[in-house]
Parts: C-alpha cells; structure tokens; sequence
C-alpha cells in the first residue's frame, strides 16, 4: 500500500484550518489509517478543533482494545466529539469550534470509512470518480427533499454550510461505508477546498495522469488554487495495490 498527504493555505485564507494523518502502517488493532479534518469556527478555534480531532482519535486508535475498523472508529469519533464539545464548553474562545472528518481503513480489499461533514472519499476507478462518502450539508438535504437542484445557483452558494459536525453538540452520528476494492483502484480523501474549486471529472483526469501519488496529490493542489484556492485544501491519495485474484 500506498499514500501522500498534503494540505495547502490556499490564496485567501491566512491560517490553515485542515489537519490530516496518514499512515499505511497499523495502528493500534487497526491494518492502516487515514484522517482528512477540516475546522470550522473562528480562525484560532477552527485550527484547534481539527488538530484535537486528528490527535486525538490517532491516540485513541493506538490505545484501543476492540477489534475490527467499524468499530473502533465509532467508539473513538463518539468518544472524542464529546472531549472536543467540552473542550468549547469550557474556553469561551473555542466556542461554536467543530470540524467535519472523513475517516478510513483498508484490510485486504475491503475498505471502510467514517465521516461527518463535507469532507469526501472518492473511489477512483476506471477513468471516474464516484464520491463515496455523502455530505452532512443544507444543500444537499435539500437535493434529497427534491428542493434544489445540485450545482444549481441556490446549491453553489449554500454548499458550505454543513448540517452535522464533530464537536458542536454532545452526541455526534457518523455515517459509514464498506466498499469491495478492485485491482487498479485509487483512493481520494479531500476537504471541500478542493471539491469546491475542482469538478470530479477534472480530479479523475489528475489521478489518472502520469506521476506517482506525490505528484498527483501536488497537482490537484495546484489546480485547486489556480481555479481560486478560495480554502484550506487537504488532499490524501491512496494506492491501495489491490492484487488481482485468480480463480484456481
């Protein structure tokens, strides 16, 4: 297996609110673990939020006793939202923080993964990118109410307010995806800095271009700011070598 993370300021923003980990090695019960968070709240608490979220699930992860990928990323984003809720109840410059997440771990050819918010997992296959995960967005329960039509004007300028964060209540529910790997697929873990400044036909065509995953993951960035760079952009991409299995 193989990974490179990467985040970038972008050309507005000042501070970088996105925090991402990445490690093809196991960690704790888990085989490997990848996070993308992005904070959201004021410029010092949206930087808090999303570096306590990662740390603090990477350490919950390590220290964890129960098996299986599902589960322990369950226990450990319920465990740590409530940590980062108090953490804003108790320091009046942390109030209103929170941060989406996307979560993941590959074991063998199975791929599972967490989120909460409006950062995305692609799966890259065959020339496409199909978004796996589903965004906790007003926008897009309003596309589901049959409301608003996705990339419609009203769906471009609500798209970033998000309905479902870690860290903004007590109790957090994340969604959860299981999907089979095939031999040749690539991995794409992202924050809305990127998704918001490149369409999914244009990252298929990047992930699918010549260069290694570091050149790719550079290059998405790049083109990100030059459509805009309106946002902190987090980009995880993932070779997950899927070996070809053959029937005996």
């Amino acid at each position: 297996m193989k990974a490179w993370a990467v985040t970038n300021v972008g050309r507005i923003r000042k501070i970088n609110q996105d925090y991402i980990f990445a490690s093809p090695e196991p960690v704790g019960t888990l085989p490997n673990l990848y996070i993308v968070a992005d904070g959201m709240g004021g410029h010092k608490a949206g930087d808090y939020a999303s570096r306590f979220l990662v740390e603090n699930l990477v350490q919950y992860v390590k220290e964890a006793k129960e098996s299986g990928e599902v589960a322990v990323l369950k226990d450990g984003i319920s465990q740590v939202n409530r940590r980062l809720y108090q953490e804003a109840e108790d320091n009046e410059d942390l109030s209103g923080m929170g941060s989406t997440l996307v979560a993941a771990s590959i074991n063998g050819d199975e791929l599972s993964v967490a989120n909460v918010g409006d950062s995305r997992m692609y799966l890259i296959r065959d020339g496409k990118a199909s978004q796996i995960t589903r965004d906790h967005s007003f926008v897009e329960e309003m596309v589901l109410l049959g409301r608003m039509e996705r990339g419609s004007e009203d769906y471009q300028r609500n798209k970033n307010i998000i309905t479902r964060a870690v860290g903004t209540h007590p109790d957090v529910k994340a969604d959860f995806f299981e999907i089979q790997l095939e031999q040749g697929d690539l991995l794409l873990m992202c924050s809305d800095g990127l998704t918001n400044m490149v369409a999914d036909e244009q990252i298929a065509d990047i992930v699918f271009s010549d260069g290694n995953l570091k050149e790719k993951a550079q290059a998405l960035i790049d083109t990100a700011n030059q459509q805009g760079g309106r946002d902190n952009i987090a980009v995880i991409l993932i070779d997950p070598q899927i070996r070809e299995v053959k029937a005996c």
